[in-house]
């Protein structure tokens, strides 16, 4: 069985603000409010309550895979984990299949702590990610909508963990990005990948260290801060892509980035 979990409070940290003279450093206390535990039965497709699937090829950034709906790509293990596996196999005219997993229409938050327990996959071409789209790009677009990347990950540079955020003039190949240069191999186990966001800033950590913040004064001149309105989870798997290039002959399959949790919590004092 996973750890118990503190479910009404977590005695999480994080400075609420700077304190003036005489005043005291208020912490934040998070209250969970979502999360994917990975206890589903072994080979079970994933919980329809929580997930939905984008189902399809390219997502405009010329990726190999095509992602399914398959138990074969996305399922629980049947030892408390999701696991995401890209493989080598033709299906629908692509070379690869992988999935890509979101709760867009069943769960959305702004603000807050987003964190999940992720075990990477690794190889030339592999490109994991755990990352929020805001919950309006129906409408008004990318990248208006806004993307913030919790954890993004280039398999052919297993120690480098990026984190972004995506907006209106600080898109595509001009983000807000930060690299954490970890000391192994992020395949190696698991790793706590996070974000703390409030109406000031997003600030991005691996394991509780602090490794990237944005705020409003990071983004240009002129341009819009777009993280003020409720995002949605995906997680997924990419195969090839603009980012991370083809996967070559050193590149194994099948990869498999195993979620032991994603979990969400808001400020109590919201």
């Amino acid at each position: 069985m996973k750890r118990a979990q503190l479910v009404m409070l977590l005695g999480l940290l994080a400075l609420a603000s700077t304190p003036g003279c005489g005043e005291e450093t208020k912490p934040v206390v998070w209250t969970q409010v979502w999360s994917e535990e990975g206890d589903g039965t072994a080979g079970a497709r994933l919980d329809t309550a929580k997930w939905r699937y984008d189902v399809g090829t390219g997502w405009g950034n010329n990726q190999l895979e095509y992602d399914t709906s398959l138990a074969n790509n996305a399922t629980y293990d049947g030892l408390g984990n999701l696991v995401i596996t890209a493989r080598r196999e033709d299906y629908a005219g692509r070379s690869y299949t992988s999935a890509r997993v979101k709760t867009k229409g069943l769960f959305e938050q702004a603000h807050g702590r987003f964190e999940a327990r992720i075990k990477l996959p690794v190889g030339q071409g592999i490109w994991p990610a755990f990352w929020l789209l805001g919950n309006d790009i129906d409408t008004v677009g990318w990248p208006q909508c806004g993307e913030v990347d919790i954890m993004e990950f280039r398999g052919q540079f297993p120690r480098t963990l990026v984190g972004t955020i995506h907006g209106p003039g600080y898109s595509g190949g001009n983000p807000i990005t930060q690299t954490y240069q970890a000391a192994v191999g992020l395949d190696q186990d698991f790793h706590v990948y996070a974000i703390e966001w409030d109406a000031s800033a997003i600030t991005w950590s691996i394991d509780g260290i602090n490794y990237h913040r944005a705020t409003p004064a990071s983004i240009p001149a002129g341009t819009q801060w777009v993280f003020d309105h409720p995002f949605f989870i995906i997680l997924n798997v990419a195969v090839g892509g603009n980012w991370v290039g083809s996967p070559d002959a050193s590149t194994v399959f099948p990869q498999v980035m195993t979620v032991d949790y994603v979990r969400v919590f808001k400020d109590a004092a919201e």
